[in-house]
């Protein structure tokens, strides 16, 4: 096994020495001290979901944000990106898969680094579920070299454990008392697991723009999460039998590890997870949660039945008979006490290729247990699992949803396969199973902006040369600089930090159209879906699971002169997109409104795209980012829509609408109907 240690085994071995050994479980990554690190204010020309706030007050969007005007913040940067599984891949370390981490396991030994503090060796860190976002080896490449040394913006500008305390703040989870008392609640679990995944996106982010350099294997993933745990940030971790307070029935998760900071699933590793309660004079082992993702020779082709095989059988290498221990003997004693069971199904993630979503099937019993030969013939435990009725569909609706896409499912109330008639790379169905609505009224589809005239630019800005797409990191990249130093996208087309701006690759740029800075300009990722709501007309949402920060799709039509906007008839009015408007903040007393570099007014009246069904909510789940592509002295404002946090199949997709900046706003108000807790009864 490679350990990352070199050895000669033609040197002594000194039998006297005594070597001091300590387990795993009482080692501890050690940071950087951060006393006496103060964040800086950023400058904030748009509406991002988060940052920079002022100095104690600092909640992310939608929840609340501020406008900053000068100083310079790393907080700047900071969220994930989806991409097409055949565009170009960026050149990657063997850790920089998205904040991943490789995929083998090791037993996680301390290494000593230059101050000589034990820390973890990455490589060595035990992982069972990684994403995967390319091979991680090198090809295409830039037509310029990176550069190296002093033009490193990383080495240079950015600190990860400044970045990570910054975003800490930013969600108020610093200088707080730890979360491990607290009982969880809808908001708390979504901010906790919103900062892991920007912590990890973030740190896979700088650290793939420090090429060859000391530190460029950080491991994101690993790094946020000790982070997480480090600073306390936890919840529900008290074990239960039942619900956990802020997770529902049909909720995705894409790491275990996010499981775990929200106490879902305790084990990062293990599929079954127990705890001892007092049976007579002896503890007795009941279990709380079991994950089937392949691993075992488990049979969940049934949606509503699970058979479960036990755990073990490997010993020292070597298959065996499966023993009535631990996680096997708490399955046996909740099928004699019937007691429920949180059930978390594991399903391919097709968009990573190798990865795992994890999909809270709900409340489950045991109903009976036997042993059988396995596969090695030895003996393996099963356990028949059968789901509590009256619960909300979770692993049934994402079967269905396989037939529907394979064709060998009858989706009720479909009027038109594909409402983009061929212009999306992925089919829109158009879904009406409400009433006799027949469709919307009548539109072309246009998957982008149509321009009268672009917008001026006081400076002509360089297109790049990057013939083999655009490389984090490139000094010499235009486009890259004009990011920070950074790509503002993963391979997947996660958006991996929230500026003000994201500057993509424009009509001149030699880059190919795969480039990973030309993510909007690449189509749909997600399967969608426009269907007739209850009591909202039409709505947009998908038939895909949506991972936090990914790109959706951007607000396609006509743009307007800002002077006339007002003068449109009221027909107009439920079509007009205005990147002007103000967002109240929530936290923060400052009107909130954002400052985009261009006065932006888009009508979907006459021509769109799926964007123009997206309905508002007071709590959205989706949220808008300007981005600019740049070309020559002109310059093209779009408006891409990323995910909050992670959004299951078939959930409706929303964002916040804003306040326009007239005195007529309050002859527009209407009634809001989005239902959520922190509705505010009207909307623009």
């Amino acid at each position: 096994m490679q350990t990352g240690y070199e050895s000669n085994p033609t040197d002594p071995i000194d039998k006297m020495r005594v070597l001091d050994i300590k387990p795993m479980r009482t080692l501890k990554p050690i940071f950087p001290s951060q006393t006496g690190a103060s964040p800086q204010s950023a400058p904030f020309t748009c509406v991002p979901p988060m940052g920079p706030f002022p100095p104690g007050v600092a909640p992310f969007y939608p929840f609340a944000f501020a406008n900053q005007s000068q100083g310079a913040s790393d907080f700047e940067n900071a969220i994930p990106s989806p991409v097409p599984l055949n565009s170009f891949r960026t050149p990657q370390s063997q850790y920089s898969n998205g904040g991943a981490g490789s995929s083998k396991r090791g037993r996680g030994r301390p290494r000593k680094d230059k101050t000589g503090q034990a820390n973890f060796d990455n490589s060595q860190i035990v992982v069972d579920d990684v994403e995967d976002f390319s091979n991680g080896r090198k090809q295409g490449g830039s037509s310029q070299k990176r550069a190296k040394g002093p033009t490193n913006l990383f080495s240079v500008e950015v600190n990860i454990d400044d970045t990570v305390n910054q975003i800490l703040r930013a969600f108020k989870l610093s200088g707080l008392e730890p979360f491990q008392q607290a009982e969880g609640n809808r908001d708390l679990v979504g901010r906790i697991i919103l900062t892991y995944n920007l912590l990890r996106r973030r740190v896979f982010q700088i650290s793939e723009a420090k090429e060859d350099d000391e530190g460029g294997d950080v491991r994101p993933d690993l790094k946020a999460s000790s982070t997480i745990l480090t600073n306390g940030v936890k919840t529900n971790s008290q074990k239960r039998i039942g619900a956990v307070p802020g997770i529902e029935v049909g909720d995705i998760f894409f790491f275990r590890l996010e499981m775990c900071i929200v106490g879902m699933h305790a084990p990062t590793m293990a599929g079954i997870d127990y705890l001892n309660v007092k049976a007579s004079a002896d503890d007795e082992p009941l279990a709380v949660s079991v994950v089937s993702s392949g691993a075992y020779e488990d049979d969940g082709e049934d949606g509503d039945v699970l058979i479960y095989s036990g755990h073990g059988g490997v010993k020292k290498g070597e298959m065996c008979d499966q023993k009535l221990v631990r996680g096997n003997l708490a399955l046996e004693k909740s099928l004699h006490r019937a007691n429920v069971v949180r059930v978390i199904r594991g399903v391919k993630d097709v968009m990573s290729g190798t990865g795992k979503i994890y999909v809270y099937d709900g409340l489950y019993k045991i109903h009976e247990s036997w042993a059988e030969k396995g596969k090695g013939g030895f003996n393996v435990f099963k356990y028949k699992f059968v789901r509590v009725p009256g619960q909300p569909e979770a692993f049934t609706l994402w079967k269905s949803i396989e037939q529907w896409k394979a064709g060998s499912g009858t989706r009720i109330g479909v009027i038109l396969p594909d409402l983009t008639s061929g212009v999306e790379t992925l089919p829109v169905s158009l879904v009406n199973d409400v009433d006799d609505e027949k469709g919307p009224s009548y539109f072309t589809y246009t998957s982008t902006l149509r321009y009268d005239k672009p917008f001026d630019l006081p400076i002509p800005s360089p297109n790049c040369s990057c013939r083999g797409g655009c490389q984090p990191g490139d000094a010499n990249c235009p486009c890259v600089q004009r990011n920070g130093g950074f790509l503002p996208y993963n391979p997947l087309g996660v958006v991996l930090n929230y500026k003000a701006l994201i500057h993509e690759c424009g009509p001149s740029c030699l880059c190919p159209p795969n480039c990973r800075n030309r993510m909007s300009q690449a189509g749909l990722k997600v399967r969608l879906e426009v269907f007739r709501t209850k009591d909202k007309g039409w709505g947009l949402r998908s038939w895909d699971p949506i991972r936090s920060g990914l790109f959706i799709c951007e607000y396609a039509g006509d743009v307007i002169d800002t002077s006339s906007a007002m003068e449109l008839g009221s027909e107009h009015e439920d079509f007009i997109f205005d990147a002007t408007r103000m967002y109240a903040p929530i936290d923060y007393n400052s009107d909130g409104s954002p400052e985009v570099p261009y006065p932006l007014v888009i009508s979907s009246k006459n021509s769109g795209n799926v964007a123009r069904f997206m309905n508002h909510s007071c709590s959205p789940n989706v949220f808008w980012q300007p981005v600019l592509r740049e070309n020559g002295d002109k310059t093209y404002l779009h408006v891409a829509f990323f995910s909050i946090g992670h959004i299951p199949p078939m959930q409706e997709l929303t964002f916040n609408y804003g306040i326009p900046k007239s005195d007529k706003a309050e002859q527009r108000k209407k009634t809001c109907l989005c239902g959520s807790l922190d509705c505010k009864g009207y909307f623009y």
